[in-house]
């Protein structure tokens, strides 16, 4: 049994917009993950299961990688989309927002969310989450929205119904925001989820050759050549990766190619927190991605670089830099750290 987190009266209410309301727009973040797209799709197709108007709205494109869940044809891409989607949003019942704490993680689109006459409801597992929603269901210790989200449907009574679909969506997001249950997964409760996804028929071994075995060649060599500029501070227990625009202009780089490249340097022996540096096609700056083992709370580190998340998988961002500049100043912030990190090594040695 499943320990009840989620406000009941919340749940009341919710059934109550069911009820009252035919149009739902469904929001994730920014550079959407497993998790945003596994949510926001899994919402989607229990709102068509109601005979909802739903629609699912994306700040900007998501990774091929994801493209192949069901419904991802039908996810409206901002920026192509603008006043399609402008008009999904004005005309909306109700606005879920998924995965994102803060209406700046999705760009554009807050304003818009903001300005909306809606019922909004927030379904999110990061801190701090801001006070713009009617209803806030906000869990942390979560390992993910859609872990949040299962718990949230089967309160409304859905679970008996729940198609293999909807769960597939759940259990994807469930697994990528745990690199695959490696990190942010030690609730029993967890497992237990997991388990009673699998008698919905989600086919867990075809969504984990979906994911990780779905790349093109260049990938691959971005990959190695990725690997081949890696810093490794030992005195540190750090790692660090850098991706240039030029490396990924010459490996063809498409949206989500680099993902996971962060967790690699955490099989080195003596490894317990790394750095992934990648600078932005787009825009003049630098994306951080850290993760970590065990005790060390990248989370903390990553607010140096205006970001967040959570203890052992965090990001942020620096502005007007490229790769050079960034690692220089990662390793500066990392000078404050030396001795958290050295504790944190040996409290959980490797």
């Amino acid at each position: 049994m499943l320990t009840k987190i989620i406000n009941p009266e919340h749940i009341t209410r919710f059934k109550e917009w069911l009820n009252e309301c035919k149009k739902f727009v469904i929001i994730a973040h920014t550079n959407p993950d497993g998790d945003a797209i596994g949510s926001s799709l899994a919402l989607y197709h229990y709102l068509r299961y109601l005979r909802k108007n739903a629609y699912v709205i994306m700040p900007n494109q998501f990774p091929d990688f994801l493209k192949w869940l069901p419904g991802a044809d039908n996810v409206m891409i901002y920026p192509y989309l603008t006043d399609a989607a402008n008009k999904r949003i004005a005309e909306a019942d109700v606005i879920c927002c998924l995965d994102f704490n803060r209406l700046d993680r999705v760009d554009e689109i807050a304003e818009q969310i903001r300005d909306s006459k809606a019922k909004k409801v927030l379904i999110d597992h990061h801190l701090d989450p801001e006070q713009f929603a009617d209803i806030t269901i906000s869990h942390p210790e979560q390992s993910s929205t859609c872990e949040l989200l299962y718990r949230f449907l089967c309160d409304l009574g859905y679970y008996y119904k729940m198609s293999t679909t909807v769960a597939t969506c759940i259990y994807t997001g469930m697994m990528t925001d745990t690199g695959g249950f490696t990190y942010n997964s030690n609730n029993p409760e967890l497992f237990f989820i997991v388990s009673m996804l699998l008698q919905k028929h989600v086919d867990k071994d075809l969504v984990y050759r979906k994911v990780n075995y779905n790349f093109s060649a260049s990938r691959l060599l971005l990959q190695g050549q990725v690997l081949t500029g890696m810093v490794v501070l030992p005195e540190y227990h750090t790692a660090i990766l850098t991706l240039t625009k030029e490396q990924q202009q010459k490996f063809q780089y498409s949206k989500g190619d680099s993902e996971g490249f962060v967790n690699i340097p955490l099989q080195i022996k003596e490894v317990i927190f790394t750095c992934f540096l990648r600078e932005d096609t787009e825009k003049d700056m630098v994306k951080v991605s850290l993760r970590s083992i065990g005790e060390f709370p990248c989370n903390v580190v990553a607010e140096e670089f205006g970001g967040g998340g959570h203890k052992n998988a965090s990001g942020g961002e620096l502005l007007n830099m490229d790769a050079e500049m960034a690692l220089q100043r990662f390793r500066k912030v990392l000078e404050k750290y030396k001795g958290l990190l050295e504790e944190c090594y040996n409290q959980h040695p490797k």
